[in-house]
């Protein structure tokens, strides 16, 4: 199969070599440009920290809600730089559905791997509210969906456990509330 090039001029925005001051280019196809001699197109300004906390959170890929899993892990849960596995429906695929069989097996063969290398204690699976795994892979509906998310977060946990031996497994349903995303424990 022939590919073609692009013949749109794409805009480069890249730091002038001979100064701290930036220009802008136009370059027919052109990627995006980085300094002479280094492959660095952008530094986080967040330090690296070595320590591992010894936790996973296993949610949906959706990214309207990354943020809102990442600051209710980090700030509701306490666990700052958790290992995340994130795929559509997250959990979802390891409640046994066959239309997840293929995702059940990857993600059970990463959670090995996790806590064998990672050495995790503890696992946190999150489903959300209307997720389009259900609605579209399952094709649930309210008020069905939500009941079925909340059992295979039950399903899910005993699989984990099963698959890590592990015993801290934590299971919650986020749902949008006036504008903003809730958190609710589902004992699994």
């Amino acid at each position: 199969m022939a590919t073609t090039r692009s013949t749109h001029p794409v805009k480069v925005h890249a730091p002038s070599p001979d100064s701290a001051q930036s220009s802008d280019s136009t370059i027919p196809g052109a990627a995006p440009a980085t300094l002479p001699g280094c492959s660095c197109c952008y530094k986080s300004t967040l330090k690296y920290e070595l320590a591992r906390i010894h936790a996973a959170a296993i949610y949906c890929s959706d990214g309207r809600l990354g943020e809102h899993f990442d600051d209710f892990l980090q700030n509701g849960l306490n666990l700052p730089r958790y290992d995340r596995v994130t795929l559509p429906g997250g959990p979802a695929c390891l409640a046994g559905h066959p239309q997840a069989h293929l995702e059940e097996v990857g993600v059970a063969d990463e959670l090995k791997f996790l806590v064998e290398v990672h050495r995790l204690r503890r696992v946190v699976l999150i489903a959300h509210q209307s997720c389009a795994f259900y609605t579209t892979r399952l094709e649930l509906k309210e008020p069905r969906l939500e009941l079925v998310q909340r059992a295979d977060l039950v399903r899910a946990a005993a699989y984990t456990h099963r698959v890590t031996g592990l015993e801290h497994i934590d299971a919650y349903f986020a749902r949008l509330v006036d504008g903003h995303i809730e958190f609710e424990k589902v004992d699994a």
